[in-house]
């Protein structure tokens, strides 16, 4: 099937980067105007101006007038946790009165209920759950997400979830990264004796997942109500020697959780590093560590401090913005609105916040080469906006705009 997209006025395409981008390379979207995209058994044969590529469209193509508007890549939400039961509402409206993340955990809220009503759910019960929550994700924009386990901290329900991440997955239209956080924090019925359960993760649950093909990363959660370092270390080595890629939850709340360890250890991502130090920030970069920031959970849970996106990007660091999705402390699906957040409060340009919620978040999820921009070769994912200029996807904070999505050159409808 050939078709193309015409009347383009401003065709966003990220493009001619073999790698992610830092420093003043974020800036530098490479926009063409009134433009065009050729596009063929679901991939883009090329992007460029439209006097160029008309005479090239065969008389048999599908054209799609996009009326002048702005044409992006779709969006790459690096970090999710798609699949859970429930809800925690009444947690939301806990903090409101004043509760804070951890005392709502001590209490036997946060993660651990959400495990509970996980492991009660069917798994075509969490099927149907993450399908409405991946949906309202593709209405936004986001074309190719990471989503975690770790609501299940038992080996029946984190299996049951990998699962759910790959029939979701198969059934399309978005693509969906899948990756293990069985260490997200310690289920109770391991509360007495925590190294039992990190050897269950280790020595059990690890080479099962990975030689079933259930997860591509193993992620952990690196925090002073999760897993220590040396915990963390323990997860993420067995991993590594499994086959999988890693990525880390660190320094949300304090420095020195886990930022240095996913250098050691080669990660291609620490995530939140609201409380990372300069010093951290360079062996992240010496490592090429990606930092993923979470300014979601930051708005959500009611906190000031935010990831010093500045200082990364200064660092020469390849940042990436996501949403964390989840029941608890960042249930936002919205990439549109992490863009609004990353440049009100971290102070990224509307260039920047682009570049990290598409190309480098591909790279992030070794999907550079795929997805992530608009040039020659990659997979058709883009967006046609309701507006003419790209800074309007920040500028209008929480706006109800639907662009048209489409996956694979085809047109998605929800």
């Amino acid at each position: 099937m050939i078709f193309a997209v015409v009347n383009i006025g401003q065709l966003v395409t990220v493009g001619g980067s073999p790698r992610p981008r830092v420093g003043k390379e974020l800036g530098d979207l490479k926009i063409i105007d009134d433009a065009a995209l050729l596009i063929e058994d679901g991939r883009i044969v090329e992007a460029g101006a439209h006097k160029q590529i008309k005479p090239k469209i065969p008389a048999r193509a599908e054209v799609i007038d996009a009326q002048g508007r702005c044409v992006t890549p779709g969006f790459v939400d690096a970090h999710t946790h798609l699949v859970f039961a429930g809800n925690r509402a009444a947690e939301f409206e806990q903090r409101i009165a004043g509760a804070t993340y951890q005392e709502i955990a001590a209490a036997g809220g946060g993660i651990l209920k959400t495990v509970s009503l996980t492991r009660a759910a069917t798994e075509d019960e969490l099927l149907v759950a993450a399908r409405r929550h991946r949906d309202w994700m593709l209405r936004g924009g986001t074309t190719t997400l990471e989503a975690k386990s770790g609501y299940g901290l038992n080996r029946e329900t984190e299996l049951k979830m990998l699962r759910v991440i790959k029939r979701l997955n198969k059934e399309g239209p978005a693509r969906i990264v899948s990756t293990l956080l069985a260490a997200h924090t310690v289920p109770p019925e391991y509360n007495e004796r925590r190294s039992d359960y990190v050897r269950f993760v280790e020595q059990e649950l690890i080479p099962e997942v990975a030689a079933e093909g259930l997860a591509e990363y193993c992620d952990a959660f690196c925090d002073d109500h999760a897993f220590t370092v040396d915990e963390t270390r323990t997860v993420l080595s067995a991993a590594k020697q499994h086959g999988l890629k890693l990525r880390i939850h660190a320094e949300q709340f304090r420095s020195g959780t886990g930022a240095d360890l996913a250098a050691e250890l080669g990660a291609a991502t620490a995530d939140h590093l609201e409380t990372v130090t300069e010093e951290t920030l360079e062996h992240l970069r010496a490592a090429g560590v990606q930092p993923v920031l979470l300014p979601g959970s930051v708005f959500a849970l009611s906190r000031r401090q935010y990831p010093p996106a500045r200082k990364m990007v200064e660092a020469g660091l390849a940042i990436v913005l996501a949403t964390d999705f989840n029941p608890g402390s960042s249930p936002v699906p919205s990439m549109p609105f992490m863009l609004s957040l990353a440049c009100v409060e971290m102070r990224l340009s509307p260039a920047e916040a682009l570049t990290a919620a598409t190309i480098n978040a591909a790279y992030s999820l070794a999907l550079g080469d795929q997805v992530g921009s608009l040039e020659a070769g990659k997979r058709a994912d883009f967006l046609i906006h309701e507006f003419t200029d790209y800074r309007e996807l920040a500028y209008f904070i929480a706006a109800p705009a639907r662009p048209r999505v489409f996956v694979a050159g085809r047109e998605v409808t929800l």
